[in-house]
Order: structure tokens, then C-alpha cells, then sequence
């Protein structure tokens, strides 16, 4: 399935969209949260994404339910601190846990850099616990629009020594990243590496602004990029990865037809493509299926997997 000799790495992985049900029970009981639910049971079963969904932002709704119990900082700590635990368990052996302070502080108004803190310091506790490395990237969610991005971008630089790049994630399509280049030209003078999501739900061209406008080293989910062969040569010659999601690509229905992924071409082209869990907490999977999922539906051969795994430890974002 992989290669145990090799490090299990995730670079894709959402901390707001990993908090399963049980911590969302958990922290709906603290803090007196109505839940659409009677039971822990009935709540996962409107959690977890049951096949797929109709397209990328029915998906992102399902992560609603995990955000609407963080009514205080401490719940966005115990979050982060539960996300350490979570990838520790699951076997990772480096993980990239990016979130969105304004998605996580929106439901209860909480002031954005109060969240910042509160999940690096969980984050920082666990690996101390656990003994782990994992890091940590900021996510500005374009849904909420330009200027709610710069102050989440505030936020974020606020604790930049404890962030090691940005992300752009939400609505692809209705705003594309024209409308950001300030913002990552201020995250990248401040030493923040970039990641975008691109090519999820829009095309080639996103995927070019991404890297041309935005300055992106890897690029979230990136299946459009399989369209243009031009851009597959830029990416390999500039050694742009990808951060493939499999499972995530079906159920949102970005790419159903998971046999013929084109995770294959990207391997195929030597364009370094990693593989990643996305959001664990409503896909309802952990890092070991994924690559049971690229052996035994994509069917990529155990040199193919091997080179994944290389390829996700080459394309970690580390500190200078």
C-alpha cells in the first residue's frame, strides 16, 4: 500500500476540517451549543459526507457544523491540540495543518489574532507532548471577500514566526486570484512560502495565476493542470508541486472518475504531486486510505507510491 520505510507526510490537511463529531458533541455539551442532532451517532451521520456531494461548496458547508461550536478561544485550542493527536495516531510523520482564522472565528465573533494564538499554541503543545514537528499554514478564505482577507492576513502575520506560508482557499471561482496579489506580495516580503488551492474548480488559467499573480510553490488539488501541457512543463521545470486529494476530489465532484485521476499524468510527467488527506473530519478517512485508494483504485505501481511519498518529503515547507 506504501512504503514503510519512508515517511508518511500530509501537506494538505485542513485543521478546520478535521474536527469530527465527537469533538464536535464534545464542545457543543462545554459551551451550550444547539446541535441539528440528539446523539453523537445522528450527528455524524449529518457530518460525513455519505458518497459525494453536488459540487465544491456543498462540500465546504459540511464543514459549518465543525465550526459552529468554537465559541471561545480555548475551543480553537483544544482543536489544534486534538489535531496533533489525531495525525500522531494516524502514523504521520510530518504533517502541514493550514486553517482559516476568519472561517474558525466567524460563527461567535471571535477576534481573529485571539484565534491565531489559541491554534498555534495548541499546535505547539501537542508536538511538545507527542513529540512531533508538524507546522502550520495560514489560510485566507477568499469566500468572505478582499478586505476580510487582509485582516485575517493581519492576523496571520501577527504570529508569522509560528506560520510557514499562506494559502488561498474558498471559492475559486467567484474569486479568483487577481483580486489577492497584495495580499500574498505582503505575506511573501514577510518570509511566508505559498500554497494555493487552484485547478479545483476552475481551470488551467487559475492555476497559471496562482503561480504567475500569487507567487505559489504547490498548488492545492490541481487537477486542471492535467488540460495543459505547457503548464505541466512549467510546473516540472520549476518543481511546483501538487498536493493531490483524492478521496476530496470525488466527493466534491471535481474529478468522480477516481481510477483515471490524473494524479497518473502528473506521475507520469516527473511533476512532483503528493498526497494528502484535505478534510478528515467529513470525508471521514485518514492518510493510510488514501494510499490504499492510489494502489488499489488508481492502481499506481509500489514505485509510483514510493515516489509519492519522496515526492510529499520534498515538498515540505521549512523554515530557513
Amino acid at each position: 500500500m506504501y512504503d514503510k520505510s519512508l515517511p508518511l507526510v500530509d501537506l494538505h490537511r485542513h485543521l478546520d476540517g478535521n474536527i469530527p463529531p465527537k469533538l464536535i458533541w464534545q464542545l457543543a455539551h462545554e459551551h451550550s451549543i444547539d446541535l441539528p442532532a440528539t446523539s453523537e451517532s445522528e450527528l455524524a451521520e449529518l457530518v460525513f459526507i455519505k458518497d459525494k456531494t453536488s459540487d465544491l461548496l456543498s462540500f465546504l458547508q459540511k464543514l459549518d457544523y465543525g465550526v459552529s461550536v468554537l465559541a471561545t478561544p480555548e475551543a480553537c485550542y483544544k482543536v489544534a491540540y486534538e489535531n496533533v493527536l489525531m495525525a500522531k495516531t494516524e502514523g504521520i510523520d510530518y504533517a502541514e495543518f493550514r486553517f482559516s482564522p476568519f472561517f474558525m472565528a466567524n460563527a461567535f465573533g471571535l477576534p481573529l489574532s485571539a484565534v491565531v494564538e489559541a491554534v498555534v499554541e495548541g499546535v505547539k503543545a501537542g508536538n511538545a507532548e507527542h513529540k512531533t514537528q508538524y507546522q502550520l499554514i495560514g489560510i485566507l478564505s477568499r469566500t468572505f471577500g478582499v478586505e476580510a482577507c487582509h485582516r485575517e492576513l493581519a492576523s496571520i502575520l501577527s504570529y508569522a514566526d509560528n506560520i510557514i506560508a499562506l494559502d488561498l482557499a474558498g471559492d475559486e471561482f467567484n474569486y479568483p486570484a487577481h483580486l489577492f496579489v497584495e495580499h500574498f506580495k505582503i505575506a511573501r516580503n514577510a518570509g511566508l512560502q505559498v500554497t494555493v488551492h487552484a485547478g479545483e474548480s476552475g481551470g488551467p488559467q487559475s492555476v497559471w495565476d496562482a503561480i504567475n499573480l500569487l507567487g505559489a510553490k504547490r498548488v492545492g488539488h490541481g487537477v486542471a493542470v492535467a488540460q495543459d501541457r505547457k503548464l505541466l512543463d512549467f510546473m516540472l521545470t520549476n518543481d511546483i508541486g501538487i498536493e493531490s486529494c483524492l478521496t476530496s476530489n470525488y466527493q466534491t465532484g471535481t474529478w468522480i472518475d477516481t481510477k483515471n485521476h490524473p494524479i497518473k499524468t502528473f506521475l507520469e510527467s516527473g511533476v512532483s504531486v503528493s498526497l494528502n488527506t484535505d478534510d478528515p473530519g467529513i470525508s471521514n478517512i485518514d492518510i493510510k486510505h488514501e494510499y490504499s485508494i492510489a494502489s488499489n483504485t488508481v492502481n499506481l505501481s509500489l514505485k509510483q507510491i514510493k515516489q509519492i511519498q519522496l515526492n510529499g518529503q520534498n515538498q515540505r515547507f521549512l523554515k530557513a
